[in-house]
């Protein structure tokens, strides 16, 4: 497109301008001609009757003289710049304007014929061999009693019409021309705000093709060509984005495979080679086994986000108590809890709050988080859970009065793998995967996740979900 897209328009633009000057040299130049033609014969036929009916008619009824109506003729002559005359119906010249009155020496003009004109009272040609160049001639009958007594003819010489026609010519062929220039505006427009972004957006997506995924363009316009380049720019930005995410997520997972199977590699190395004496195999080999539950945990937390970036996600959605469900998930903590010495507040609206959603992806959710929360707060603290409802929604919060999160790490703690500084040494056996996969179970339920946090005071999360319609009819 990009090498003949703007020659196909150079193309069409210059065969416009040669059509244009062939239409104005044919079809224009004999339509001009043939309507000064028929304006010059109108006129010419009027002058012609006018004289036939007064002079001419008078010099038959031997009303004027010969001499009198010569001068009328002459001065005739001189203002239409054409030759007049006036014959019989045999073809005698009587009177010629352009010649002395001769009685003696008449002149015939031979094989006269007033039908000539045909169904019109014009003709074109040299009237009988008497011109040697061609004339426009008129013919208007003398009459008397009702008896044609003689013709007034008029000659107009062709080459003035056409000399008129040309000049018209001239000035169609100046407006064509000044046309043409004008037109070349939509050329010039064409050029900046078609051609020369289009060519950007060409070389943007050969870039994109050959796997240049940073290269960046700017279409300066807010047209469709503008949202176009945006778009395509917007496209790319985010290819990029995804690629970037997918060799960070190749390199986190690589990482954290390669530390347990590190490890296990390494307790047995050193168990079959003796460096473990046989009396402390029990002690490595729960270690070994702690690893491996790790890989596992690791496996089917990406498992499970695989399955909720599927496009289409299945969902068993179902009403049921979210109440209930988190009373069941606080349970599930009680040891965990003991053991840190750590308490869990529920508030909840009512003894039931139903909900419409997929409970088991829901009760994952709540895992995840209070098992955050647990893994982050410190020793003799309460973490909060609490429902509310409001405008047919019902909101979760967990709440930890914990480390909290940085505010710099606020926006990253959704991605895959992310943990931070502050939560590297309490989380070595996390995955990074909790949150990545509680953002993708909410947002499959068309809802919102958000957190607030304040660094070394606590963090809270807020998800909503749908009210169920039997609880709101109630």
């Amino acid at each position: 497109m990009r090498k003949t897209l703007y020659l196909k328009f150079l193309l069409a633009y210059f065969i416009f301008g040669v059509f244009g000057f062939l239409i104005v040299a044919t079809f224009v130049s004999s339509m001009t001609t043939e309507h000064l033609i028929r304006e010059k014969a109108d006129a010419l036929y009027r002058e012609a009757t006018l004289i036939a009916n007064t002079y001419a008619s008078d010099l038959y009824n031997n009303e004027t003289s010969l001499d009198t109506v010569k001068k009328q003729l002459d001065t005739l002559d001189t203002y239409l710049s054409a030759n007049l005359w006036i014959i019989n119906p045999s073809g005698r010249m009587i009177l010629d304007s352009q010649s002395p009155v001769d009685v003696e020496n008449e002149t015939v003009i031979s094989g006269f014929d007033p039908t000539i004109t045909a169904n019109s009272y014009y003709t074109i040609g040299n009237f009988f061999d008497s011109f040697t160049y061609d004339q426009l001639s008129v013919l208007a009958p003398i009459t008397s009693d009702y008896t044609v007594r003689g013709y007034v003819v008029i000659h107009y010489p062709i080459s003035n019409i056409t000399a008129s026609s040309n000049s018209l010519l001239n000035i169609s062929y100046l407006m064509l021309i000044i046309l043409f220039l004008l037109s070349m505006i939509i050329l010039i427009f064409f050029t900046e705000m078609v051609y020369l972004p289009l060519r950007k957006i060409t070389e943007a997506t050969e870039q994109y093709a050959s796997g240049n995924m940073h290269y960046e363009f700017q279409i300066d316009s807010e047209d469709e060509i503008g949202y176009l380049g945006a778009t395509l720019s917007y496209m790319a930005s985010e290819i990029a984005r995804s690629e970037d995410d997918q060799k960070k997520f190749v390199a986190n997972v690589s990482h954290d495979f390669r530390s347990p199977l590190t490890s296990i590699k390494g307790y047995l190395e050193a168990m079959l080679d003796g460096t473990i004496p046989p009396e402390l195999h029990e002690k490595y080999l729960t270690i070994v086994l702690n690893e491996t539950e790790r890989l596992t945990k690791l496996t089917n937390s990406l498992l499970i986000l695989n399955n909720l970036n599927t496009k289409g996600m299945l969902l068993d959605m179902s009403i049921f108590d979210i109440n209930k469900t988190i009373r069941n998930t606080a349970a599930s903590f009680e040891g965990t809890c003991k053991s840190k010495m750590i308490a869990i507040e529920l508030i909840l609206t009512g003894d039931e709050l139903f909900v419409s959603a997929d409970v088991g992806k829901i009760q994952q959710v709540l895992y995840n988080l209070l098992d955050n929360a647990i893994k982050f707060s410190h020793s003799n603290s309460i973490i909060k859970i609490e429902t509310t409802e409001k405008h047919n929604k019902v909101f979760v919060s967990v709440k930890d009065s914990g480390i909290g999160i940085p505010k710099d790490d606020l926006k990253m703690i959704w991605e895959r793998f992310y943990k931070s500084d502050l939560s590297r040494g309490k989380d070595k056996k996390g995955t990074g995967l909790g949150l990545s996969i509680t953002k993708e179970i909410i947002h499959a339920h068309g809802e919102h996740i958000n957190v607030i946090s304040t660094e070394g005071v606590g963090t809270e999360f807020i998800f909503s979900l749908a009210l169920a319609e039997d609880a709101n009819e109630d």
